[in-house]
């Protein structure tokens, strides 16, 4: 199985892009974060991420997510909505300290690697919608996003940005990386 991760600023477009790889056929896995913050949500906890557990909590929902496998079970590609690399990165911006659980899980993806070197960093649309998980500025972004960068090369991981433009023109530059990879 070849894991890749898509991953950038908050509101660049990943889900779209991701809905578009998903249509070509692609395994796709959701980010688990926004799984988190939506349940907890539900829950009537309005801001889960200033709780203590909820890095360890997507922790979880991450590693669960990558040992299952795709639910199709027929694919030999998964493209990832996020990945520990990007909680180390939440963890940083939280101010927090990284945990046993999340040092633990980065241990096992690097040892086991788990998932393949070039990461797809989307690129910001030049804007950030709020949303009822995504309770952050513009600006705020732009700083998220260079601890992302910052998180991502300090373990070892190949950047490949994907820039502003058309979803599948974005969607293809992915494609066509995994395709020329793959060979």
């Amino acid at each position: 199985m070849k894991r890749y991760i898509l991953t950038g600023t908050p509101g660049a477009g990943k889900t779209t892009i991701l809905r578009t790889l998903e249509e070509q056929g692609l395994d796709v896995v959701e980010e688990a974060a926004t799984a988190v913050i939506a349940r907890e949500q539900a829950r009537g906890d309005a801001e889960p991420w200033t709780q203590e557990a909820f890095i360890d909590e997507v922790v979880d929902l991450q590693r669960r997510r990558q040992v299952q496998g795709p639910a199709s079970g027929s694919g030999t590609v998964q493209i990832y909505d996020r990945s520990p690399i990007c909680t180390h990165a939440l963890s940083v911006y939280l101010g927090r300290p990284v945990s046993d659980a999340l040092a633990a899980e980065i241990e096992r993806i690097t040892r086991e690697r788990v998932y393949e070197q070039p990461v797809f960093f989307v690129r910001t649309l030049g804007f950030c919608e709020p949303t009822a998980a995504r309770r952050i500025s513009f600006e705020e972004s732009l700083v998220f996003e260079r601890i992302h960068e910052q998180s991502y090369r300090r373990f070892g991981y190949e950047l490949v940005d994907v820039p502003a433009g058309p979803v599948a023109v974005r969607a293809a530059l992915i494609s066509d990386t995994i395709v020329q990879t793959a060979k």
